[in-house]
């Protein structure tokens, strides 16, 4: 259930601090507008926690530093619109999410603590693995385009030879294009198989000895772990 709780988490957070579609880019004049705005927001919501105690106060004061961190992230993205700032927001949401998911883990004790932050952890890497694949590849596709771009540009008034040049050079670009990804997402994917194994490894700790120990070795397989 935890594994859900936390799902429903990064999915009610991320809603609460984005503001969906960046829309138009914006003006010099009207970033520094919003910016201030999203700094005067952050200081109204982390005063409002101020009324309440214990963890409860925690987790809001987290909450409120979150859609401070998305708030900015977007803000750059809709200024400046590119792959690094788009990168940025998916981080900032990431982190955001991870540091309330770490916070609530507060509420319980134990064992139940420990799986927490391994899940709220396996969570963040996740979605990092998850963002950095999307960078990489948009990235490689942009080269990709660039070159097949200037192979064209080149092919169309230049001999015969060079066109053929130009074609083989679009199909290296797109090869590479491809490798680039293919490796980015076989990264993300051992980052997301080794923090599921460091959650299950961790649920292990609370068996038996004899259980704990044929449970990390099922663990172990399951998540191919040596």
């Amino acid at each position: 259930m935890k594994t859900l709780a936390l799902t429903a988490l990064s999915a009610a957070l991320c809603l609460a601090i984005s503001n969906g579609a960046l829309g138009d880019p914006i003006s010099k004049s009207e970033h520094k507008a919003m910016k201030a705005e999203i700094a005067a927001k952050f200081k109204t919501d982390e005063a409002a926690c101020k009324s309440m105690t214990d963890n409860a106060k925690d987790i809001c004061v987290e909450e409120a530093k979150g859609r401070e961190w998305v708030g900015k992230a977007e803000l750059e993205e809709q200024f400046r619109p590119s792959a690094k700032h788009r990168y940025g927001v998916r981080l900032a949401k990431a982190d955001a999410v991870y540091a309330v998911a770490k916070e609530k883990c507060d509420d319980v004790a134990g064992n139940a603590k420990d799986v927490c932050m391994k899940e709220a952890k396996a969570q963040h890497v996740t979605a990092k693995a998850d963002a950095k694949l999307a960078e990489k590849t948009a990235d490689a596709n942009a080269t990709a385009r660039e070159t097949t771009s200037d192979a064209n540009a080149t092919a169309r008034v230049t001999t015969a030879d060079a066109k053929a040049t130009a074609r083989e050079t679009t199909a290296d670009a797109k090869a590479t294009a491809r490798e680039t990804t293919a490796e980015a997402r076989k990264d993300a994917a051992t980052d997301k198989r080794n923090a599921a194994y460091a959650v299950a490894k961790e649920k292990c700790d609370a068996l038996g000895e004899d259980a704990r120990v044929t449970c990390v070795k099922d663990a172990k397989a399951r998540y191919g772990q040596s």
